[in-house]
């Protein structure tokens, strides 16, 4: 059995030129950019600048600290194991040979002076609302949003940060 094609109507087909036109989008993110805010800097002594680059210095060249024999057993965790301190009575890397992956000691330690401060020079202050901002020296501290807190309440210290002049380390993409 042979189907017969539909006939085509008169007018039935439209051009492009009577197709009503889109109006134009305006892209979202380039109506909301945020405001610049300007990273502040801490008041350090001489000491303490020069302590920061000695930290670096020290921490380009620090080894990436692995488990003991993390790359013989799968359930070591492989190239993401954490660093454990090798307790084997027969452990060459506990002996310290030579052949052996580097084990954690004290000379890697970073300057007294900036121990614990973050890479910008501030020290961390964790903050969980709005009020927690009262306790944060703008000169020497920086705050730090804790995990716990939402997107709206993050959005709200941000605010009250900015107009603080108090650095936040983790603003994030508010």
């Amino acid at each position: 059995m042979i189907m017969a094609e539909p006939k085509k109507q008169a007018g039935a087909t439209k051009s492009v030129k009577d197709a009503p036109k889109a109006e134009p989008v305006e892209s979202k993110t380039a109506a909301k950019a945020p405001a610049h805010v300007a990273k502040g800097s801490p008041k350090l002594s001489q000491d303490q600048k020069q302590a920061l680059g000695v930290r670096a210095a020290k921490k380009a060249v620090q080894p990436r600290f692995r488990r003991h024999e993390w790359w013989r057993y799968k359930k070591l965790g492989g190239k993401h194991a954490t660093w454990r301190l090798p307790r084997g009575i027969h452990s060459k890397t506990r002996r310290h040979w030579g052949y052996r992956p580097p084990l954690v000691s004290i000379g890697y330690r970073g300057p007294e002076e900036v121990r614990g401060l973050h890479p910008s020079g501030f020290a961390e202050v964790l903050v969980h609302n709005e009020a927690d901002l009262a306790n944060v020296d703008k000169a020497t501290q920086a705050a730090r949003i804790g995990g716990t807190v939402g997107g709206r309440k993050q959005k709200l210290i941000v605010a009250a940060a900015d107009k603080a002049g108090i650095r936040v380390l983790n603003r994030g993409e508010l």
